[in-house]
Parts: structure tokens; sequence; C-alpha cells
């Protein structure tokens, strides 16, 4: 606003001088990724497996939620908003709609997931007959909500030393849920460099699957995570040596 003001006020009286636009930035900066080890992830879905309830869906409902978005790289919310005539246990198709973006996608998932998913969606169906048609849903029947996943997440991660305890039920800081999703698109990258494939490629392959608007949003993920940076870097490197000789 000021420097819009400063070029008005040029016209009139020649000894305005015009701010640098890089005097005070106001770029947004998006906040650094935590990347759970491979190790973390299994310990955060043991200790949600330990979640106390008067019937135990509290456990398996968060148990598998975790799991699900660190084995998918789901926001939250999609996870949350899926609808049981959504997940198609069958197929092991998940289908998630009205997304951030305003599009419908669907995600395949492996065996080894759905078979985490029919246990769930059984347990809730022998503990909670009477229920919302929402596929993740609470003892009480009610769908499982975002304060919910972000307030036993914060507890799960107390419990195995991610966060610091805290007072009166606050979530402390530390590592977000939301994290899990950069972890996912981060592994998969790594393993992508490490087998050598076309990575610009497969990044196109990877923003859809995640439900990014644009692909500048996954390619982010390497300059923002230091390992994933050297590997571009020494490809980089590679492909002048290789034109040069």
């Amino acid at each position: 606003m000021v420097r819009r003001f400063a070029f008005w006020l040029a016209e009139h009286d020649n000894r305005t001088e015009v701010p640098s636009s890089q005097l005070v930035t106001g770029r947004y900066r998006r906040r650094v990724p935590y990347i759970y080890a491979p190790s973390q992830i299994a310990d955060l879905v043991v200790e949600a497996g330990r979640l106390p309830s008067p019937y135990g869906l509290r456990a398996a409902l968060w148990q598998t939620l975790f799991g699900l978005i660190a084995v998918t790289g789901m926001r939250v919310n999609e996870a949350l908003s899926l609808d049981q005539h959504d997940v198609d246990l069958e197929r092991a198709i998940l289908t998630l709609r009205n997304t951030k973006n305003g599009k419908d996608r669907q995600l395949p998932v492996n065996e080894d997931t759905a078979h985490w998913l029919v246990r769930y969606a059984e347990l809730r169906d022998r503990l909670v007959p009477q229920q919302s048609s929402r596929f993740f849903i609470k003892e009480d029947g009610e769908p499982a909500g975002d304060c919910g996943a972000r307030y036993n997440f914060a507890q799960v991660s107390r419990n195995i030393g991610l966060r610091s305890p805290q007072a009166f039920n606050r979530h402390g800081h530390g590592p977000r849920i939301h994290d899990l999703r950069h972890t996912f698109a981060v592994h998969t990258i790594l393993d992508w460099f490490r087998d050598g494939r076309d990575i610009e490629t497969e990044m196109y392959k990877l923003s859809t699957y995640l439900g990014h608007s644009e692909p500048k949003h996954t390619f982010w993920y390497i300059e923002a995570v230091p390992e994933l940076m050297q590997l571009a870097a020494a490809r980089a490197e590679r492909r002048v040596l290789e034109d040069a000789s």
C-alpha cells in the first residue's frame, strides 16, 4: 500500500522516493514439514490402538484413521468426510468427494490397508447399530470430527514422546497429523530417486493422487526437504557431466 501511494505521490512531487519491493516481504511461507521415521508412524498407530473407551471403538477409530492417512497421504478432512458408500472394500478403492479443490477423485489402496478398513467397519457395525452414514464414527454414532482427530493425535503423540506433556488438555506443540501427509509424499519421492525413476513424470502422477491443484505444490517437497534437495542436485550434476562427455 505504501509503495502504490508513493508511485502516485511521485507524479506530483519528484522528491518522493518509492520504497523497494524487497524492503518488507509479505509473501506466504510454508511451514517446514516434519517427516516421520517409519518407526515413529508405527509407534503412533500402535499407541492409538491403546486409547481407552467403554467399548473399544475409540482405539479402533483413531488407529485406523491415522494409519490410513499415513499410507495414502489423504488430508485429514478428506478421510473424515468419507461416507460408507465411498469405501469400496471389495475393490479396495476410496472415493473422495468435493475435496479441497472442489473435485472428486479415487484412491486405490493395497490389500493390507483394505484389511484394516474391513476390521474397523466390522467392529463399528457390531458396536454401533444406529449410526451416521459416515465411515468413521464415534461410539455415540456421531461422525468423527476434526477436533477429535487432532486432540487424540496430540494425546498419542505425547504418549510416545513426540510432544511434551500439557496441562488442561492442551494440544501443545510438535509434529502434526497433517505431517503424515507430508511424510507420505516425501517417502514416495525418495523411493523414486532410489529406484532411478523419471522424477518429473512421476511427480505429475503424485500431484494427481494427492489432489493438488497445481504440480508446483508437489514439487515444493523437493526444496522443502534437504535430503530430496541433495538427491535432486546430485542427479542434475550427473546430467551435466553426462552431457559434457
